[in-house]
């Protein structure tokens, strides 16, 4: 079997969705990418997690064209090639239907951020996408999707900010790898409940200061991170 490793890698990854409860029955998608090869792995369509093996992991060019599996890739295929193109940083893909973070974007709001947990992992608010319109939803409804959220990210920085909510839909996260993804969607949907539960018992709750929100990101991310052990000694 070709690309073993990278195929066990977006399975266990794709499992992960599964055993975080972010997905149910077979909602939800996880591709991982081998940016020297051009390679993509990602979820076969409509396979039940249970069943799924490394075997069944559909392998792609960056043009969406199946080189290996026998099953048909995920749907969603097309979006994941448009974050592969666009964010060349990235090596992995996670979307789900999770339940607080697919609420924000059904009710078409990006999720602010009111306090730290949501400012470790996201340099801030996580955004959501325009609502399409009845063109780019007939026609190429999966590539469009992924065009509108590479269009919202020309201002903002994908690996400072590794989520979005697509409006009506629900999230796609990224991350250096396909379990990077899979790391981020879990965190990704702690944030969005935490934010829901927080305008509950406060309607008009303000964001965290951008100083604590600064310090926060920064202690884990860049130059100046200190967070965690180092890898160098």
């Amino acid at each position: 079997m070709r690309f073993q490793s990278l195929r066990e890698e977006v399975l266990q990854a794709n499992l992960e969705l599964v055993r975080r409860g972010l997905v149910l029955y077979t909602f939800g998608n996880v591709s991982g990418i081998s940016r020297h090869d051009a390679m993509i792995a990602i979820k076969p369509s409509g396979v039940p997690y249970e069943s799924m093996r490394a075997e069944d992991i559909v392998l792609t060019d960056l043009a969406g064209n199946v080189i290996e599996g026998k099953l048909r890739p995920s749907s969603d295929l097309a979006t994941h090639v448009e974050l592969y193109k666009h964010f060349p940083q990235i090596g992995g893909v996670a979307h789900t239907h999770s339940e607080f973070a697919t609420a924000w974007a059904q009710a078409c709001q990006p999720i602010p951020c009111f306090g730290t947990t949501h400012a470790d992992y996201f340099h801030g608010p996580v955004p959501v996408t325009p609502c399409m319109g009845a063109r780019e939803i007939e026609s190429d409804y999966e590539l469009n999707t992924g065009t509108a959220i590479c269009r919202l990210f020309k201002e903002l920085d994908p690996q400072e900010i590794p989520a979005v909510l697509v409006a009506g839909h629900g999230p796609f996260c990224w991350g250096s790898s396909a379990a990077d993804a899979a790391h981020h969607a879990v965190i990704l949907e702690a944030v969005a409940r935490l934010a829901y539960y927080t305008i509950g018992i406060a309607a008009d709750a303000a964001p965290i200061s951008r100083d604590l929100h600064e310090k926060h990101f920064r202690r884990k991310h860049g130059k100046t991170a200190y967070y965690g052990q180092r890898l160098d000694k």
